[in-house]
């Protein structure tokens, strides 16, 4: 009976006795200035317009002597001189454990239908990270449901990686795939500025009722605000943390970063700040990697967060700011590649433009003999793929080469496919596929004459 209750002291405990008010003095475009609250708010305080047509939410992007600058969720039409500006405070979120299953919005209200209570204890939206000193080191190789993450880029508790990609080649339901598959206690996904018709047809569909039983989804669609697209991102971290200060092991997958860039990129030029990267302000990379930080190892005590952010690249550039910001702060970055998508072959990972900085720690000797070789012959395979596939090369001539197209129909394969047995059952078939093209210097390690000979039939791909 302890905590049968909390839920709901928790609301009422938000219930306020007195309000600090101003009152509307100008109206911009986009903005409004109030005064009477110089001294009593500061910078990303939450506060509430009411005029005669309603409530309109917003938040302080600017404070002077005279007034302060409010960006509103919604255009403020209807708002007039003189209307009323109620301070609602700092931007807070109350987590709860019954949150688990959920769809909630960047302000931890309920998108499902069903009610939802606050948790007992509120948290800061922009929290700091754990202090770095006290930050325990990466923990143990995580089974994730798919033979190339298992074995050639490993994934450990408390990594965090990026998952670079261009539109429509599997971003999504690779990130679909680490939500069902990844060891975790839970999974908090963030889905900033999303299509509002695809959340129905991502949970239900997509994630399913398996990677659902384990989630809190926190969404923020694309027709809503650039002050809920940023704040969806803050609030997904801000559940994982309630979670990780628990002891469990929290999955974090956030899609995308862009969009989440994009949206403080409105919010920064509305206020004042110029923008140079690209049209990105200097304010961005500050706000990337803080909320890179806050995931990945807890200190002592408490749990990890494995985090995965999407990062949306046009054309394939991975030299574009928020690539080039993201890229710099991570343990890790798959790139997915449009030319393997086109081909049919999913997840589209270019394994050779692909990183895993767990490595060579998440793996044992014989493993990473194994991963170098695969690496090896596929990048051989790809510096001579052109000539290859225009009749220019003569067998024999390189003996890696004859190497690399034997073993590269079934390594393509073996990238595509799922691991339900476990990372063990993932290496001797790693290690099956490249005793398919025994060269002058013998099988790889870990491969029997049985599965070596077994796969030497496989016909050669030029």
């Amino acid at each position: 009976m302890a905590g049968l209750f909390d839920g709901l002291i928790a609301e009422i405990g938000t219930t306020r006795v007195t309000t600090r008010i101003g009152r509307v003095a100008e109206i911009g475009r986009g903005t409004i200035v109030a005064q009477g609250l110089s001294g009593h708010v500061g910078l990303g305080d939450r506060v509430t317009i009411r005029s005669a047509r309603g409530a309109l939410a917003g938040e302080v992007v600017r404070v002077a002597r005279d007034g302060v600058c409010i960006l509103p969720e919604s255009t403020p039409e209807g708002t007039t001189i003189a209307d009323i500006v109620e301070v609602a405070g700092r931007a807070v979120i109350a987590p709860d454990d019954s949150w688990i299953g959920r769809v909630v919005d960047p302000y931890g209200r309920p998108l499902d239908g069903r009610p939802l209570f606050r948790g007992a204890v509120e948290r800061a939206v922009r929290a700091p990270a754990p202090p770095a000193a006290q930050r325990r080191p990466l923990g143990r190789r995580l089974a994730t449901g798919m033979a190339a993450f298992d074995t050639l880029l490993p994934l450990v508790a408390g990594q965090r990686i990026g998952l670079f990609a261009g539109s429509g080649v599997g971003k999504s339901s690779l990130l679909a795939r680490f939500a069902r598959g990844i060891e975790a206690d839970v999974v908090v996904m963030a889905l900033i500025g999303e299509r509002g018709r695809e959340l129905r047809e991502f949970t239900d569909r997509v994630l399913g009722p398996q990677g659902m039983e384990r989630s809190v989804i926190v969404t923020a669609t694309s027709d809503q605000s650039a002050l809920a697209r940023r704040s969806c991102a803050w609030t997904a971290m801000a559940v994982a943390e309630h979670f990780r200060d628990q002891g469990l092991h929290v999955l974090f997958l956030a899609d995308s970063i862009t969009r989440f860039a994009e949206a403080h990129r409105e919010i920064a030029l509305t206020a004042g700040e110029e923008g140079n990267m690209r049209g990105f302000p200097p304010s961005t990379a500050h706000l990337i990697m803080s909320l890179a930080e806050r995931a990945g190892p807890g200190p002592e005590g408490a749990g990890d967060i494995t985090a995965v952010f999407s990062v949306l690249v046009a054309g394939s550039d991975m030299e574009e700011p928020v690539a080039d910001i993201l890229r710099g702060v991570l343990d890790g970055h798959v790139v997915l590649d449009r030319r393997i998508a086109e081909r049919g072959r999913f997840p589209a990972v270019d394994l050779l433009r692909s990183v895993s900085r767990s490595l060579p720690d998440a793996a044992t000797a014989q493993e990473n003999a194994l991963i170098a070789e695969a690496r090896r012959l596929l990048g051989a395979y790809e510096r001579a793929e052109l000539m290859v596939q225009a009749g220019l090369y003569a067998p024999g001539s390189d003996p890696v080469i004859d190497r690399a197209i034997k073993v590269w129909p079934e390594l393509d394969l073996f990238l595509s496919e799922s691991a339900e047995a476990g990372v063990d059952q993932s290496f001797q078939r790693l290690a099956a596929c490249l005793g398919s093209g025994d060269g002058p210097g013998g099988q790889p390690p870990g491969t029997s004459m049985t599965s070596a000979a077994r796969m030497s039939s496989s016909p050669a791909q030029g």
